[in-house]
């Protein structure tokens, strides 16, 4: 007898393993299995633990309506109702659709059934992890960029015999706006929680291990419908300005044009290829600008699979990098916003807090880069991360934190630290505003600590960056900086770290 295990990051009709046995419904079992072990092992925003377990309970249900024979485990931990449904309903061969992080694939491979597991391959991504490796083949780079053309080549996307439609491949030079003055995004959609979702939310608050954030605001979709029609909304509403104001930040404007897909594709309830198609068929049809289309385009066929393939393409210890020698302790109000009076950390994490999104430039030139110049470990942050973000995974938060936000791979990621004063949030954001600190000071009382942070991190890693051919420029301006200013700088920064790095 067959079974299928479906995981928690496998919503999908069409994931392989399901797929495998779509003609035998009657003779197949199928089970989903809610594990509270699991979600012990680490921190979780108790949104993305509603986000999930609601979502499954929901597959739980299209299953069912689709003629699957379906059990609905809530449990402990995984191994115990996985042996006894293995027993009681004599499966010889279990099958599993690869899981996308290497440590619940490595529990699967390991787990002692009664039974033979079967793993089939990931079809959520639209480059296999061989296909990826093979690109990588002989290459004298590994970069974004190239990986991104090779994509849309491969899948057919906005070309043209091969060449980018409108004559470029990127178009992120227009994709830079800061914000105006009276911007009037739209608003996001709502989802009200059903029956399923407000128990799975009594649930979660009664939860007595440790959680992080808000739940009584949860709006996020659960269903297949919830996710299509989250998408519809971002084409038909926020496409048209996505692009030009992607990197900017406005106080009380969560969301402003972006998407607000990713959790959904990376529960399975939207298929990347999907996605990528509709914002392409909209270009045609709407005449949509190149710029907010390609924008959109380039973070699920570039960023979202190039994440996914260098994961599987490093080293297991890839995470554990650490090229700066960073080991101050995570600032505590990370995980409490109300103990920060810098302004735009207090804006970002309270948004955090409330719905466990933010935006890629909040997370990566406010919350990452903040923690870079102050020299805090790349794990910490990383634990963070994972914690607070509601679409965050092993896969995702390796590369996006390790490598990307902290450069503590040292460089196989990125070419460059990205590291910043406070110039680009004055400039990115309206944050310094109702700051009580002074953007453009880096060495008096009221400096920002952006500034006195950015210069201190450039004078503590100038060995290392001098290697980093990008940082040329920026070291020249270090050595502008006088010694007495400089050792100013400096201790403003041992002040702060004293008080909030303990």
């Amino acid at each position: 007898m067959i079974g299928i295990w479906v995981l928690g990051t496998q919503l999908s009709l069409d994931q392989s393993a399901v797929k495998s046995c779509e003609n035998q419904k009657e003779k197949t079992n199928v089970i989903l299995i809610e594990s509270q072990e699991y979600a012990k092992q680490r921190r979780y925003h108790q949104q993305k633990l509603v986000l999930v377990w609601s979502a499954m309970r929901h597959f739980s249900e299209t299953l069912k309506e689709e003629g699957w024979k379906v059990n609905y485990e809530t449990a402990t931990d995984f191994l115990t109702p996985l042996k006894a449904w293995v027993k009681e309903n004599q499966i010889t061969e279990l099958r599993v659709m690869t899981p996308n992080d290497r440590s619940v694939s490595n529990f699967i491979k390991n787990l002692d059934l009664a039974c033979e597991i079967v793993l089939f391959p990931d079809n959520h991504f639209l480059w296999s992890t061989e296909a990826f490796q093979q690109w990588t083949t002989n290459r004298k780079r590994i970069l974004l960029e190239d990986f991104y053309r090779e994509g849309r080549k491969r899948f057919k996307v906005l070309v043209e015999d091969n060449k980018p439609i409108g004559g470029k491949w990127n178009y992120d030079q227009e994709n830079r706006k800061p914000p105006k003055k009276n911007l009037n995004p739209p608003s996001p959609l709502n989802f009200p929680p059903d029956s399923i979702t407000t128990e799975v939310i009594e649930t979660v608050k009664s939860l007595s291990f440790p959680t992080y954030g808000e739940i009584d605001n949860f709006n996020w979709g659960v269903t297949r419908e919830d996710a299509k029609n989250v998408l519809s909304h971002f084409i038909e509403t926020n496409l048209p300005n996505f692009g030009t104001y992607q990197d900017a930040m406005v106080t009380g404007e969560n969301t402003l044009w972006h998407s607000l897909i990713s959790p959904y594709i990376n529960l399975g309830l939207l298929h990347p290829l999907e996605v990528i198609k509709a914002v392409e068929n909209a270009y045609y049809k709407q005449d949509l600008p190149l710029n907010s289309v390609e924008g959109l385009i380039r973070q699920v066929l570039g960023w979202r699979e190039f994440l996914h393939g260098i994961y599987h393409w490093v080293d297991v210890d890839y995470g554990q990098g650490n090229w700066f020698n960073h080991t101050q302790p995570l600032p505590h109000f990370f995980w409490d916003s109300r103990e920060t009076d810098l302004n735009c950390l207090k804006q970002v994490l309270q948004q955090v807090e409330n719905t466990g999104y933010a935006h890629h430039i909040q997370r990566l030139m406010i919350l990452s880069n903040f923690a870079l110049i102050v020299g805090v470990s790349p794990q910490e942050l990383k634990d963070w991360f994972h914690a607070a973000f509601i679409d965050a995974y092993d896969w995702v938060m390796e590369t996006n934190v390790i490598g990307m936000g902290q450069f503590a791979d040292g460089g196989v990621f990125a070419s460059k630290p990205y590291a910043s004063s406070a110039n680009y949030v004055n400039k990115m954001s309206d944050y310094c505003a109702d700051c009580c600190y002074n953007p453009k000071h880096r060495s008096q009382g009221d400096a920002c600590p952006f500034n006195f942070f950015y210069w201190d991190f450039i004078a503590r890693q100038r060995d290392r960056l001098q290697s980093l051919g990008r940082m040329n420029l920026v070291l020249a301006n270090l050595r502008k900086i006088d010694a007495d200013e400089l050792a100013q700088i400096q201790g403003l920064a041992d002040n702060w770290r004293d008080q909030h790095c303990p």
